[in-house]
Parts: structure tokens; C-alpha cells; sequence
């Protein structure tokens, strides 16, 4: 009888610890969601940016040839960025996202390093401020992001709560 409930105790305490472990588990993986969804507003923004903010037609072509390589970024960072929207915590999900994100910086410094004579100033100047806005918004955001990925992470690294992590399939993600 006195083995018994000893085994009933240790069994419902196993039960409560898995329980209260899972939970965690799926609150980390929940709060890495909720970052993402909010890092994902602003880097709409980029693309938002490109869109609505074209050169005029009328200016030199090796402007408008910038431009269409910053466009061609754009689109395939919105592409990259809902794969990553459905999968926030999915790895190559982000990296593909993070690749598309240096590719889109990167036309953006072509079509900002042209020469001057070759641009309207003003809208140059208009843009980049409101691309820096973004850029200081977007950051603070993914640093929340790779803060909660890091807890969720170490979350399913840690022992024992990694062999519920094994079982129920939560896989390591990936920072932005």
C-alpha cells in the first residue's frame, strides 16, 4: 500500500512537471510569434517604401536601372517575408528572409550612392529619412525577436524539458 501511493506521488508529480514544462514551451514559442508578427509590420514598411516612392520617369537611365534593381529586391523580400510569416520560427523560413533583407540594403545603398547630378535631391533626402526611420524601428523590433528566440531555444535545450521538446517536435529557430 505504502509503495503505492509513493509511486501515485512521484507519477503525478512527473505529470505536473511535464505539464507546467510544455506550457512553458509552447509560451516561448508563442511569445517568438507575437515578436515576429510585430518585427514584420515595419519590414512591410520597406517594401511599402519602394512601391510608393519610384523616381520620376524623366530622370537618367542609370537611375531608373537602380531603381528597377531595388524594385526586383523588394519583391522578392515580400516573398521572402510571407514564407517567413507563416513559419516565423522556422529556420530556413529566416534565412532566406535575412539574405532577402541584405539584398534589398544593399540596392537601396545603389540607388542612394548615384551621383547627385544624376537625382532630384529632395526626394533622395525624403526618402532616405523615412527609410532610416524604418530601419530604427525594424531594429528594435528584431531585437525583441532574437530575444525571444534565444528563450525559446534555450527553452528546448534544456534537460529534461528537451525530450519534450523531441516529442512534440519544436525545433530550434532562427534569429533575423
Amino acid at each position: 500500500m505504502g509503495d503505492s501511493i509513493v509511486t501515485w506521488f512521484v507519477l503525478a508529480i512527473l505529470l505536473f512537471w511535464a505539464m507546467g514544462a510544455y506550457n512553458r514551451l509552447v509560451r516561448c514559442r508563442s511569445q517568438g510569434n507575437v515578436s515576429f508578427a510585430v518585427l514584420e509590420g515595419f519590414l512591410d514598411h520597406y517594401v511599402l517604401l519602394v512601391k510608393t516612392n519610384a523616381p520620376d520617369p524623366q530622370l537618367h537611365e542609370s537611375v531608373q536601372v537602380a531603381w528597377a534593381g531595388l524594385a526586383a529586391s523588394a519583391e522578392q523580400f515580400k516573398v521572402s517575408l510571407r514564407f517567413a510569416r507563416a513559419q516565423p520560427l522556422h529556420g530556413p523560413a529566416m534565412n532566406a528572409l535575412r539574405t532577402a533583407h541584405g539584398t534589398l540594403c544593399e540596392s537601396w545603398a545603389r540607388v542612394r550612392e548615384l551621383p547627385a547630378e544624376l537625382l532630384d535631391a529632395a526626394w533622395l533626402q525624403a526618402l532616405q529619412l523615412e527609410w532610416e526611420r524604418v530601419s530604427v524601428k525594424t531594429e528594435m523590433a528584431r531585437v525583441e525577436f532574437n530575444r525571444a528566440v534565444a528563450n525559446y531555444n534555450e527553452a528546448i535545450g534544456q534537460f529534461p524539458a528537451l525530450l519534450l521538446a523531441w516529442l512534440f517536435g519544436f525545433k530550434p529557430a532562427q534569429t533575423f
